[in-house]
């Protein structure tokens, strides 16, 4: 008998979650797969209010979503890690909108008509890698919007309003240290510290995108579009005819990249060396600047750190005439250094290249050579064991001239199978004679006994006589096989 306390539990459940309801069955107007959500194209004007707790995408692209409040998810979503609302028309979101789902990993905002970002309104995201803005209608970016999105690999704000962005938020590199490319094109940035962007980690300076901007003509800019076009990046190769500017008192914009040699800015091209040390070094890093009466000199690490002309302590020093001295070098001390320099008319920068190799001057040396002695030495042990397999010559079938008797042998387990290869008997042309094991040299099993020498047979014709192998001379399984000359 099933006692009454489970039955009326079990009866309850069943009102409260009916068939086919909340978190089992797959929302109107959607499609489910798996853990996959797909209401693409809906025609709703808000979220679905019964989302099954294992969904792991979540698929509301062109809908009429235009609000995402805080309690669009009334359950927490443990498992979503994809979340498309493009094409919207979303125009608010809350603060508090992703509280109920923090392993997020890609969020795509695009294609909607967003203004603002506010402070701390992705803060909840610690996980979040793709975030997708463009195509919106942003002009205000808070500093703190992107707080503790430690992870976050990709940002895409192109084709917004955003007439400044705060790139001090990645120059110092811990609000957004895992950052790998930022997308600033199409907006309406007038003007780009080249400065700061020199200070950028190498990584997401070789991924910035800035093109279709009003920016302003600036020699500094230049030379830093022009080294990336250089080093064939692609954020200025690809684009390199949509990265324009506009010189003073132009109505129209120029190439950025044509602006080497033009009046009135006379830009020069960037100069860039090439230094190469080991661990452990002392290297001196020159700005052999061609302006006459410099003002000011100041140095930009790969790290982004600025040595500026008071000098500096512990491993990089700034000298008196400009150059920089790293002493000890690391792994890190690797990348490109920057030199600016205000000159009279106008600014300069030189940059270098340092190649820290990942050992000391005298230790791979050493390292190496042992190396290509190893190998030379194995190579040389495979010829001789080849040679020594295939170009020995046979000591008996292959041999000519007058017969020997056999050498006088006893009985002994020296000669088994394992040291003598019976050869197949042969006409008159065969190299060796044939020796076959009479019935009283035979063994059990078929097996030549160590009890004496089989007789020689016996060759008619002008040739002399061979020999046949004496089991006792063979030394081991590789020289049994007879060579045919």
């Amino acid at each position: 008998r099933v006692p009454m306390g489970p039955l009326s539990l079990l009866l309850a459940l069943s009102l409260l979650f009916p068939r086919g309801s909340a978190g089992w069955s797959c929302p109107p107007r959607c499609v489910c797969a798996s853990n996959l959500l797909s209401c693409s194209q809906a025609n709703l004007s808000a979220v679905p209010a019964t989302l099954p707790r294992f969904t792991a995408v979540l698929d509301l692209s062109h809908n009429n979503v235009t609000r995402l409040r805080a309690d669009w998810a009334p359950a927490r979503l443990p498992h979503l890690h994809a979340l498309l609302l493009s094409h919207n028309g979303l125009a608010f979101v809350s603060t508090e909108a992703f509280t109920h789902v923090p392993r997020l990993r890609h969020l795509d905002l695009s294609s909607n008509r967003l203004r603002t970002l506010d402070e701390n309104l992705f803060s909840d995201l610690g996980e979040l890698e793709v975030l997708l803005l463009y195509n919106n209608e942003i002009s205000t970016v808070d500093r703190t919007a992107f707080e503790n999105l430690g992870r976050l690999r990709k940002l895409y704000l192109g084709q917004n309003r955003i007439a400044r962005f705060p790139l001090e938020l990645l120059r110092e590199g811990t609000r957004l240290p895992q950052l790998a490319l930022l997308d600033l094109s199409a907006n309406r940035l007038r003007a780009v510290p080249a400065g700061e962007l020199q200070a950028l980690p190498a990584w997401l300076r070789d991924r910035l995108y800035l093109h279709n901007n009003p920016l302003a003509c600036d020699c500094l800019l230049f030379q830093l579009l022009d080294r990336g076009h250089r080093r064939h990046l692609s954020a200025v190769v690809d684009f390199q005819d949509e990265l324009r500017c506009f010189l003073p008192g132009a109505p129209a914009s120029i190439k950025i990249l044509a602006l080497a040699g033009q009046q009135p800015l006379n830009c020069s091209k960037a100069q860039e060396a090439v230094l190469e040390a080991h661990l452990g070094d002392s290297v001196t890093l020159g700005c052999d600047s061609r302006w006459q009466g410099v003002r000011s000199r100041h140095w930009v690490t790969p790290s982004g750190e600025r040595v500026l002309g008071d000098g500096g302590n512990g491993s990089v020093v700034l000298l008196a005439n400009g150059s920089l001295q790293l002493r000890a070098l690391r792994p890190e001390d690797a990348g490109t250094y920057a030199c600016s320099v205000a000159g009279p008319l106008l600014n300069e920068t030189l940059y270098v290249e340092l190649l820290v190799h990942n050992f000391t001057l005298h230790g791979p040396h050493d390292t190496l050579n042992t190396a290509y002695t190893t190998l030379v030495g194995c190579i040389l042990s495979v010829v001789l064991v080849l040679i020594y397999l295939y170009l020995t010559p046979c000591r008996c079938c292959c041999c000519r001239g007058t017969e020997k008797p056999p050498a006088p042998r006893d009985d002994s387990i020296n000669s088994s199978v394992l040291s003598t290869t019976p050869n197949h008997a042969g006409g008159t042309g065969e190299p060796c004679g044939s020796h076959i094991a009479s019935g009283a040299g035979t063994g059990q099993n078929g097996r030549f006994k160590g009890g004496g020498t089989p007789p020689l047979p016996t060759r008619q014709g002008p040739k002399a006589q061979r020999k046949v192998s004496d089991p006792d001379s063979v030394s081991s399984v590789f020289s049994d096989t007879p060579i045919v000359v």
